[in-house]
């Protein structure tokens, strides 16, 4: 975007851009490896306990034997994409040029397939460095739909998965995702109102408004990524992509009719067989 060679000087360039001149030349520094294993440790304690935030992850860490300060947990918390589940001030507060939608999804039965589907992004670890997964989630039968697991946090990536989505299984009624910046830019919500499904967003810290796809969170980290370490990105996209569809089409769930898989349960719901995967 900066050409050094160009007749205009770097400062000038900048301007034009809109950025500052600063950031032509900064290098991002490679993540070191103790903060790669903190940052692995502090998505378990967030898997297990969503409520805590940087104060109460320090006293764990501290239980462990890893003294560490909370503006670094804190930081590392914002590269990790989550943050403590309870109430916050500026709650109400949209992302500065970002729409923030309403949940629609309080007090309402989800009986059938395809009626909503829920997106979200997590972190995953590797042997060095870590990768994001987003996933398209089936709410009434848990089906993963479509996912992607790539190296960057952009709203293209959330376009792209939801267009799979979509190409493959329909229209839902309702597509319900997080307050991130994914999910919020134009480019995602026009992908999603333009084909005319309602956009559904949780309330900033309210775990519970999307908890099926935290449940999956969960499912794929401790039946599979802990149990792993991956050596390079593609390790892990095809390792994932083998556990995704294993979930879908072998592992049962209680929460579904006589212990169905998620596939199965996808099929039954669906309000009408026209669709084919």
């Amino acid at each position: 975007m900066i050409d050094p060679t160009h007749a205009l000087s770097i400062v000038k360039q900048a301007e034009a851009v809109g950025i500052s001149r600063a950031s032509v030349y900064y290098v991002p520094r490679p993540i070191s490896a103790a903060d790669l294993a903190l940052m692995r440790r502090i998505d378990e304690l967030h898997l297990q306990h969503p409520f805590m935030g940087a104060r109460q992850l320090k006293r764990e860490l501290l239980k462990a034997g890893i003294d560490v300060g909370r503006c670094h947990i804190r930081s590392l918390m914002r590269r990790l994409d989550i943050e403590a589940q309870c109430p916050q001030p500026g709650t109400s507060k949209p992302a500065p040029g970002h729409k923030i939608y309403p949940y629609l999804l309080r007090c309402i039965a989800i009986p059938r397939a395809n009626q909503v589907w829920a997106l979200d992004t997590t972190y995953i670890p590797m042997e060095r460095g870590f990768v994001y997964l987003t996933a398209v989630v089936d709410v009434a039968s848990r089906r993963v739909l479509a996912h992607k697991t790539v190296t960057t946090l952009e709203a293209h990536h959330a376009v792209e998965i939801i267009e799979q989505a979509f190409a493959k299984f329909g229209i839902p009624e309702i597509v319900n995702t997080d307050q991130g910046s994914q999910f919020t830019a134009e480019e995602f919500t026009h992908a999603v109102l333009g084909r005319g499904a309602k956009l559904s967003m949780d309330g900033r810290g309210a775990w519970r408004d999307n908890v099926f796809v935290e449940r999956l969170w969960r499912s794929v980290k401790y039946e599979r990524v802990y149990l792993r370490a991956y050596e390079s990105v593609s390790d892990a996209k095809s390792d994932i992509a083998e556990y995704i569809d294993w979930y879908n089409t072998e592992r049962g769930h209680t929460s579904l009719n006589n212990n169905q898989t998620p596939d199965a349960a996808y099929w039954r719901m669906l309000p009408t067989q026209k669709m084919t995967a």
